[in-house]
């Protein structure tokens, strides 16, 4: 089938365009490239490294895209490359702990109106450009050569700001609604003004997400989470219509005066993750921040305003009750791990900050496998409630004396 982009040609931008800055690359990821090319490939940087690269920010990692062959990169790399996923097969290309992800050029069908059930044919440059998102996804950086190639406008979009799909946006969100989301992503990290065609797609085809594989849709909702933009994220997806589709507990608790608490918890989270310094929150810390407001309203219905203190066990069983209704209902596969931690996270809160008042065994506690993370839990909740600051700063204080010290007794004991 002749698709309507059989004929693009790529507009090719020298350094001079493009100013992105040498010092910003990364030299494994180079040495990738170089490796590749030298055996007779062609390769590039492709993706989000290079829309930090010409918005002059370090990329957080950076993804090469090839004509070989899953195959032929292990035959180039050898050893220092493990090759993941059985049906359409990834290189990681391993530097130590760090692993560069390697992907053959894939080709797709930008024209067909339904959804992507499989995405497994490899095919050349063009096509592996045209089967992807947005247009500022859509460009190939040449480090050996210093040249950027755009086969569909992104370098344009992306200096005016634009989210523009590649290709008419209904069709592309009817391939894959998961892109729907990724749209709103990018809307909330860069700042980005929406197509007025992927817009109008967006807000007339929400309810296609359930179409969407779960998992997919779940992996998208954690990774901005963990992204420093996850308060606007989350009001986006509520402007939109999908937080009502894939949360609907959470929002009927948003929609209340007292749900606004969510986004500052969501805010406070953002400003720890932007500042990279120390332990940052990891995922289950950041699903404690959707639920813990709406668990301190509960707490609050069921027992406080009764003039009555639950007692620890009636704080687990609402917790529980909490996780099953609000995350278990739109993704009945969520992790049991981080389920499990993310309990374990707002339990330790009532030991920390316990309603009774009554004391805890601080060292039996500092022992606890996820007590640093009720810790970063309670330095976010002291960010929303300054009246939290001098408990925060003493446990943290009395955590790290425990960690020089404690453990060494507590050793010697046993």
């Amino acid at each position: 089938m002749e698709t309507i982009y059989s004929t693009v040609k790529p507009t090719q931008y020298n350094i001079e365009e493009t100013r992105i800055d040498s010092c910003l690359l990364d030299t494994d990821a180079l040495t990738v490239v170089q490796k590749l090319k030298e055996s007779g490939f062609t390769a590039y940087f492709v993706g989000g490294c290079i829309r930090d690269l010409l918005r002059g920010i370090t990329p957080k990692d950076f993804d090469v895209s090839t004509s070989a062959r899953p195959d032929q990169i292990k035959h180039v790399f050898g050893r220092q490359c493990l090759l993941i996923g059985r049906r359409f097969p990834l290189a990681h290309v391993r530097f130590g702990h760090k692993a560069i992800e390697v992907a053959t050029f894939r080709a797709g069908e930008p024209d067909e109106a339904n959804l992507i059930v499989r995405d497994n044919r490899w095919g050349s440059e063009e096509e592996d450009v045209l089967r992807r998102d947005f247009t500022i996804n859509g460009l190939f950086y040449d480090p050996s050569t210093e040249t950027l190639i755009d086969y569909v406008g992104g370098l344009e979009d992306l200096k005016a700001n634009l989210l523009r799909s590649i290709g008419p946006a209904k069709v592309r969100f009817r391939q894959d609604p998961v892109r729907m989301l990724r749209l709103l992503k990018f809307r909330a990290r860069y700042g980005f003004s929406i197509d007025g065609e992927a817009e109008e797609a967006t807000l007339s085809m929400q309810r296609d997400i359930h179409k969407s594989s779960p998992a997919r849709i779940l992996e998208e909702i954690l990774r901005m989470l963990e992204s420093g933009a996850s308060a606007p994220f989350f009001q986006l997806m509520g402007e939109y219509g999908f937080l009502s589709l894939l949360f609907p507990s959470l929002t009927h608790f948003l929609a209340k005066p007292e749900g606004r608490e969510v986004f500052r918890y969501l805010a406070c989270l953002d400003q720890v993750q932007k500042r990279k310094s120390g332990f940052l929150p990891d995922r289950s810390t950041a699903i404690a921040c959707l639920l813990f407001p709406l668990l301190e309203k509960t707490l609050q219905i069921d027992w406080i305003a009764k003039g009555k203190t639950p007692h620890l066990g009636e704080v687990i069983f609402t917790i529980s009750s909490l996780i099953q209704h609000t995350l278990l209902e739109a993704f009945s596969h969520f992790p049991r791990r981080l389920t499990a931690e993310t309990s374990s996270i707002l339990v330790n809160q009532y030991r920390l900050t316990p309603l009774s008042g009554k004391k805890f065994h601080k060292e039996r506690l500092f022992q606890h496998r996820d007590f640093s993370a009720a810790l970063q839990f309670l330095k976010i909740r002291a960010l929303v409630q300054e009246d939290l600051v001098e408990t925060y700063l003493a446990l943290k204080q009395q955590y790290q004396h425990f960690l020089q010290h404690g453990k060494r007794s507590h050793a010697r004991r046993h």
